[in-house]
C-alpha cells in the first residue's frame, strides 16, 4: 500500500473522534438533532486545530440517511459512502486563496442554485476565506444572507480580523481552541500503538510542545521522527531529530546561576551555540524554564506546568533549591533580553551579559585566583633606616616633592548605613554613629580649614578641585554653618545636585561634629562680564555704536546692515 501521512490517515471521521473541540462538536450535534441549523457558519482558529475536518464531519452528518443517536454518520448509506470515496456532489470545497476574484464568486453562486442529487443539503466549504478580495466579499453578501433552502455555507479562516463585519454579521461564529498537550499526547499514543511504534511519553511531550497547539503539526513531526528513528523512538533521538534543546542544559545553567559561576555559564552557552541552536530560541526557552520553576514552587500552580512526569520531578527538585526572589528577577532579566534581542547590534553580547546578571542575583560573581599568582607577588622587605639618615640626605640633595594625595571616592550610601543601624546596634556602622552622638568636638575656624583640606583630597574632578581650593569656607559659630563660595550659579547648581551631601558628610567626619552645616553660595564680588556681540544684528548694532558715520552711510546708500 502507498504511504499516507498520519495527518490524513487518522483524520477524525465523526464528532466523537474530534480532538480538543468538545464544546463545538456538542453545539453542532444539538443543532442537527433539533433541526435548528444556520445557513452560514464561520470557523475561526489557529492552524491544524480541526476547522476543515469539523466542516466535513458536519456536512457528512446532515446528509446521512441513518445517523446514530448521538448524531454520528452511519458510514453505510449512499451519501456516507460517496463522501468517503470522494465522489459526493453534496459537498463543495473552495480554496479562497486561489479563487478570490468576483468571477470565482459568480461561479459559486451559479452552483448554489443546483439542488443536491443525494441527501438534503449542498454544503459549500470555503477555506482561507479571508483571502477573498473586497469586491468578492461584496458580491458574496446577498447569496450568503439569503441562500436557497438546500444551501449551507461553512467559512474557515485563521485570521478572523481580516473578514468584513458585514460577512461576520451573517454567520454563526465558532472559535476553535488550540489542542492541549495532554490531548495531543493521548492521540499520539493511540496512533503509535496502531502503527506498532514504541515511543516514550517524554518524547511524545516534546513532539506535542514543538507542535504548539496544532494536531496536524504534531502528526507531521511524529511521521518525521518515526522516519528518522524507526519503530523504537527514544527521548534522545527526538530532541536530536527535532533540534530541541534538552532540559538538562537549563538545569545545569540554573546550578551555575545559584553558585554565581558566570564563567561556566558562558562556556555552556557557547557549547549550545556550537551545536547549532538559535540564540533567540535559547533565551525564550530559558524564560519558559524560569516560568516552570516558579509555577512548580506552589502546589496550587503546579498543574500549569505541562511537562512529562519525569521532567516534572526534576523541576520540583530545582524549584525547592531556588529562592522565589531569584526566579522573579531572573525571569525579568530574560524577558528584557528577549524583548531587546532584535534591536541589539550584538545579540550574543546581550545574552552573555544577561547570563552574568542572573549569576549576580543570588550572590557575588565568583572570582578564583590561582595559588601561583598569589605566590608570585613580590614581598617588599622593611629596612630599618637610622634616624640621622634623613638629615644627612637633606643636606646633600634637595628634598623631593611629596606625592599628590590619593583621590578617594566620596561615594556614600545612606541606604547601606541605615540598614546596618537597623540590623543591630553591634554593627560597626551603628557603633560609629553612636560614638558620634556621644562625642561632639568643638569647631573653630582653624579646625575647619584643616578639615577642608581633607575634603579637597577626596575630590576627583580637576575643575571642581581648582574652584574649591581658591579659598577656605567662612565659618559662622552661631548657626554652625560653613559657607563656601563659588564663581557662578552653574557651579553651585552642579555641586548641589551631584556631590553636596558627600562633601558635607566628609566635612562632618573630619571635624567629628554632626551639627556642622555646609552652605554653597555664589561669590558676591563676581560681576558678570560684558557680553560680546554674537549674532549679525548685534554685530551691526555694535558697529553703529562705535562709529557715528555708520548710520549716515546706511541712510546715504539706502543700506540696512543686519
Amino acid at each position: 500500500m502507498a504511504f499516507i501521512v498520519s495527518a490524513r490517515k487518522y483524520r477524525p471521521q465523526s464528532f466523537e473522534t474530534l480532538i480538543g473541540q468538545d464544546n463545538i462538536s456538542r453545539t453542532l450535534r444539538n443543532s442537527i438533532l433539533t433541526g435548528q441549523m444556520a445557513h452560514a457558519y464561520l470557523f475561526c482558529g489557529p492552524r491544524g486545530v480541526g476547522k476543515t475536518t469539523t466542516a466535513r464531519i458536519f456536512a457528512k452528518t446532515i446528509n446521512c440517511s441513518n445517523p446514530g443517536p448521538n448524531m454520528e454518520p452511519c458510514g453505510e448509506c449512499e451519501s456516507c459512502k460517496s463522501f468517503e470515496e470522494g465522489r459526493s456532489y453534496c459537498i463543495h470545497e473552495l480554496d479562497a486563496a486561489s479563487n478570490n476574484s468576483v468571477d470565482d464568486i459568480r461561479n459559486l453562486i451559479d452552483q448554489v442554485r443546483i439542488p443536491p442529487q443525494i441527501g438534503k443539503y449542498s454544503v459549500f466549504i470555503i477555506d482561507e476565506v479571508h483571502m477573498l478580495s473586497a469586491s468578492a466579499f461584496n458580491a458574496f453578501l446577498k447569496t450568503l444572507e439569503e441562500p436557497p433552502a438546500h444551501a449551507i455555507f461553512i467559512l474557515a479562516t485563521t485570521e478572523k480580523h481580516k473578514i468584513l463585519p458585514t460577512i461576520l454579521s451573517r454567520c454563526q461564529t465558532y472559535d476553535f481552541n488550540r489542542i492541549t498537550i495532554e490531548d495531543m499526547v493521548k492521540n499520539l499514543k493511540d496512533i503509535a500503538a496502531k502503527e506498532s511504534v514504541t515511543i516514550s511519553e517524554d518524547a511524545l511531550h516534546i513532539i506535542a510542545q514543538k507542535a504548539d497547539g496544532s494536531m496536524r503539526d504534531a502528526l507531521t513531526l511524529f511521521d518525521q521522527t518515526v522516519a528518522f528513528c524507526g519503530d523504537k523512538v527514544t527521548y534522545e533521538m527526538v530532541i536530536k531529530n527535532l533540534n530541541v534543546l534538552d532540559y538538562e542544559y537549563y538545569f545545569r545553567l540554573t546550578e551555575f546561576f545559584l553558585r554565581g559561576e558566570y564563567a561556566q555559564a558562558l562556556i555552556l552557552f557557547d557549547e549550545i551555540l556550537s551545536k547549532g541552536f538559535n540564540s533567540l530560541h535559547f533565551v525564550s526557552g530559558l524564560s519558559q524554564h524560569f516560568r516552570d520553576l516558579i509555577v512548580c514552587k506552589n502546589k496550587a500552580s503546579r498543574t500549569l506546568a505541562t511537562l512529562a512526569p519525569s521532567i516534572i520531578a526534576r523541576y520540583d527538585e530545582f524549584a525547592a533549591k531556588c529562592p522565589l526572589k531569584f526566579l522573579y528577577e531572573a525571569l525579568s532579566v530574560t524577558t528584557t533580553c528577549e524583548a531587546g534581542y532584535k534591536s541589539s547590534g550584538n545579540p550574543r553580547l546581550l545574552i552573555e551579559f544577561s547570563l552574568m546578571k542572573i549569576c549576580k542575583i543570588n550572590g557575588e560573581l565568583s572570582e578564583e585566583v590561582s595559588a601561583p599568582e598569589v605566590a608570585s607577588k613580590p614581598v617588599e622587605a622593611k629596612v630599618e633606616t637610622p634616624v640621622e639618615a634623613p638629615a644627612k640626605a637633606s643636606a646633600e640633595a634637595p628634598e623631593e616633592p611629596k606625592p599628590a594625595p590619593k583621590m578617594v571616592d566620596t561615594g556614600f550610601s545612606i541606604k547601606d548605613l541605615m540598614k546596618e543601624i537597623k540590623d543591630g546596634d553591634n554593627t560597626p556602622a551603628a557603633a560609629s554613629v553612636q560614638a558620634d552622638d556621644q562625642a561632639q568636638e568643638a569647631v573653630t575656624a582653624e579646625k575647619l580649614n584643616e578639615a577642608w583640606k581633607s575634603v579637597l583630597e577626596t575630590i576627583k574632578q580637576p575643575r571642581l578641585l581648582a574652584e574649591l581650593s581658591r579659598s577656605f569656607p567662612v565659618f559662622n559659630e552661631e548657626d554652625m554653618t560653613a559657607t563656601q563660595y563659588v564663581a557662578n550659579t552653574n557651579q553651585k547648581d552642579w555641586i548641589m545636585s551631584n556631590c553636596f551631601f558627600a562633601l558635607e558628610s566628609t566635612l562632618r567626619k573630619s571635624l567629628k561634629n554632626k551639627d556642622i552645616k555646609l552652605n554653597i553660595e555664589v561669590r558676591p564680588d563676581t560681576e558678570p562680564k560684558e557680553r560680546k556681540p554674537f549674532t549679525s544684528s548685534e554685530i551691526a548694532q555694535a558697529m553703529r555704536d562705535k562709529s557715528k558715520d555708520m548710520k549716515t552711510l546706511e541712510q546715504t546708500f539706502e543700506l540696512e546692515l543686519m
